[in-house]
């Protein structure tokens, strides 16, 4: 028989706070039955809303967005985060349609937008901002000289501290940094040319991710390179590390901003009222807040909690740099032509009027100086071969080749092509040899070497440099002989274009005109003592 209860034995009773902890989970229970029943209610019909937005974003965003959102008439957006690159997006606004694109999205910087072409965008508010700065270590602040004084973008990026150039492709911050160096000098081409020696001189450098810059900046020591980054990402690392050395540097002309705009992408009826929905709540106060506590800044630039030297960052919001759309568009162009390598044949002057005077040197030191100035920055996989020229140097030959056109990271006889491209740079002043100059045979030569030597993974170019006109015309080819001749030969498959250099006042800048019009390459001229390096640089950007 089954086991009843005395009812003489002696009651226990429960303990007060027993029955709490049960009435406690009794109301949850019935609160969570009654909050189901009313979302279910609320909720007769749901519309997704696609967001994306960018990687530093995702998790914030992704709780921001975790309820429905109830809108009129039983309906609820249910947002669908997805963390991005935006220039994967730039790409889908282009090609994909509109059923397959994002209803809302956040990149970092409004950049982006402006890439977007003909996209239907608009911009309905911002999450956040941050200033892009130079993450590093406080020892290379201080050994750089910076910690009273801060360098000008210009100088900060000029090559005395190693660089980590992120990809300029998919990196706004990175982007940002060269298009802040161009606009703090005032556009045009120093401006440009300044950018192009930032690029080179840290493809010339050790390859170091901005990963590996950040690790490096954290761990201390007066090496550790530059890389440009958000203020927040100097903020959100140290606050996760312990005795973390990593500082932002704020350049003086001021910082260029991620402003995280919140784009509506087109779309119509109840999933607009849904996207617009989501993006209210994107640009709400809650949002400010989350991303205030997460290390970004306000929109009037009030800085995250905590700003200080603990956190890295200055309390201070940097004065703001804007840069401008169509500045940037232009930059992004001309730095993808430095995407490919460059395979150049240069040959220099070396008549006797390349002993002429200029400023503490001469001409041909000039040229030797600027040369290997450009040389320290050109990174391994460019190839540069070397003649020098001036009337018969050789067996009737107008030229002599002193290295063949190598990859600069080759290894010659066990030294790199880069040493042995200086060593007879150094030697050009000595080589100085009487008589005239034979520009024209020297120049078509030079066209029918690099494109016997052309390689199709690079942009294939011979730079001539010379300070006079060609005095070769009763043995050698005339100039509308050797036009018509580089037209008649031109492959398209193998184009060789010719960079002209006019160096001082009596160089013949026509002719070289002329035959740069004849190859699709560029005549520059360099007069003053200052130029010449310019205009290697300046040929260098405009190679592609």
């Amino acid at each position: 028989m089954g086991r009843h209860a005395d009812p003489t034995a002696p009651r226990r009773s429960v303990p007060l706070r027993l029955i709490a902890a049960g009435v406690v989970a009794v109301l949850l229970v019935v609160g969570g039955l009654v909050w189901w029943l009313t979302a279910a209610e609320a909720c007769e019909t749901r519309r997704t809303v696609g967001v994306t937005v960018a990687p530093e974003l995702g998790g914030l965003v992704e709780e921001l967005l975790a309820d429905p959102i109830e809108l009129d008439g039983g309906v609820c957006a249910l947002a669908d985060v997805t963390a991005r690159e935006p220039l994967q997006t730039v790409g889908d606004l282009a090609a994909l349609e509109a059923d397959a694109l994002p209803d809302v999205w956040v990149p970092d910087p409004s950049l982006w937008v402006a890439r977007a072409g003909d996209a239907p965008l608009e911009t309905v508010g911002s999450m956040a901002t941050s200033p892009v700065v130079l993450a590093t270590s406080r020892d290379a602040v201080e050994s750089l000289g910076w910690t009273a004084s801060a360098p000008g973008w210009g100088q900060a990026l000029a090559g005395q501290q190693a660089l980590a150039v992120p990809d300029l492709a998919t990196s706004a911050e990175g982007l940002s940094a060269l298009s802040a160096v161009r606009t703090a000098l005032g556009g045009g081409e120093d401006a440009d040319n300044a950018v192009v020696q930032a690029v080179l001189a840290a493809a010339r450098g050790p390859v170091v991710s901005p990963s590996e810059a950040l690790a490096a900046g954290m761990a201390g020591g007066a090496e550790a390179p530059l890389v440009p980054v958000s203020e927040q990402e100097v903020y959100a690392a140290n606050r996760d590390a312990e005795n973390s050395s990593l500082v932002a540097v704020y350049p003086g002309e001021g910082s260029p901003s991620l402003d995280y705009p919140v784009v509506r992408v087109g779309s119509a009826g109840e999933e607009d009222a849904a996207a617009a929905a989501t993006a209210e709540v994107l640009t709400s106060e809650a949002a400010r807040k989350a991303t205030h506590d997460a290390g970004f800044r306000d929109q009037d630039g009030s800085a995250p909690p905590d700003a200080g030297e603990d956190t890295g960052i200055q309390e201070a919001a940097p004065s703001a740099l804007r840069l401008d759309p169509a500045g940037v568009q232009t930059l992004v162009a001309r730095l993808s032509s430095l995407a490919a390598p460059s395979r150049i044949l240069a040959a220099f002057d070396v008549s006797a009027s390349m002993e002429a005077s200029v400023g503490n040197g001469t001409r041909a030191t000039l040229a030797r100086d600027a040369a290997k100035a450009t040389l320290s920055l050109v990174p391994g996989d460019f190839a540069l071969g070397l003649w020098t020229f001036a009337y018969q140097l050789d067996a009737g030959q107008d030229w002599v080749e002193l290295v063949p056109t190598r990859e600069l990271d080759a290894d010659v006889g066990g030294r790199p092509q880069r040493e042995v491209l200086d060593e007879q740079l150094d030697s050009i002043p000595g080589r100085l040899t009487p008589g005239g100059t034979g520009l024209y045979d020297t120049t078509l030569d030079a066209v029918r070497a690099a494109r016997e030597d052309y390689d199709p993974t690079a942009v294939n170019s011979v730079l001539v440099l010379t300070d006079g006109t060609n005095e070769d015309d009763d043995a050698g080819i005339a100039l509308d002989q050797l036009l018509q001749t580089l037209r008649s030969e031109a492959n398209p498959e193998r184009p060789i274009k010719v960079i002209g250099v006019a160096l001082g006042p009596d160089a013949d800048l026509e002719a070289l005109e002329q035959i740069a019009e004849a190859t699709g390459g560029a005549a520059y001229s360099a007069v003053d003592p200052g130029d010449l390096r310019t205009v290697l640089f300046d040929a260098l950007r405009q190679r592609g």
